[in-house]
């Protein structure tokens, strides 16, 4: 059997990093996140900031959605939004082959799916969302009205929603794509990862 790989897709506003990283301590596995946008930042040389512009947008958010596929295929020096793709591709998948781990976002689904990771959708109720973002939000953000703020993270889950049509034409959230989908609204995190642990032990014990 391969390495344990779990990835997760979340909407903004639904825990789905903590549950990631509850899952990976949990299960006694690494666990990657803003650490990609790290060593990304390391492997281009460009400023971490940038990366983490696009890190999750995608080159979809500076080219047309009909540039499609092909991405994958363009050499990454035409262009340093191409370069962070490329770059953060090889790293996912190096991670991937390091040892078992739990990686948050970045459509790791899709570009690991040869190594038949579970695949996880976290997602949450619009007030369960708008609470949890109230809780954690940064100085710029207590100056937006609800509305305001609410607008904010449709957009994060528009653009999540517009790089992941670059990789596949299963759309962002579609439960087809995912090995289990879960509503956090109402839980406790730590009581959800007690749950979900199990289940994710199953799916690899199965292998």
């Amino acid at each position: 059997m391969g390495h344990r790989i779990i990835t997760v897709s979340r909407e903004f506003g639904s825990g789905g990093r903590e549950v990631g990283k509850r899952l990976a301590e949990r299960m006694g596995i690494a666990y990657y996140d803003r650490e990609i946008i790290t060593a990304v930042a390391q492997r281009s040389g460009l400023a971490e900031e940038y990366i983490a512009s696009i890190s999750e947008r995608g080159v979809s958010a500076y080219y047309p959605i009909t540039f499609g596929h092909t991405f994958a295929h363009t050499s990454a020096m035409l262009d340093p939004h191409m370069e962070v793709m490329t770059e953060q591709t090889k790293l996912l998948k190096s991670l991937a082959q390091k040892g078992d781990c739990v990686i948050v976002g970045r459509c790791a689904d899709v570009v690991l799916r040869a190594d038949e990771p579970f695949n996880l959708f976290v997602y949450a109720d619009e007030e369960s969302k708008l609470k949890r973002c109230r809780a954690r939000q940064s100085e710029d953000e207590k100056r937006l009205t609800d509305a305001e703020l609410k607008r904010r993270m449709a957009k994060v889950d528009k653009e999540r929603a517009r790089y992941r049509a670059l990789l596949t034409d299963r759309r962002w959230g579609d439960v087809q794509g995912y090995h289990l989908c879960v509503n956090t609204s109402g839980w406790d995190m730590h009581d959800l990862v007690d749950v979900l642990t199990p289940l994710v032990e199953a799916y690899f014990s199965k292998k």
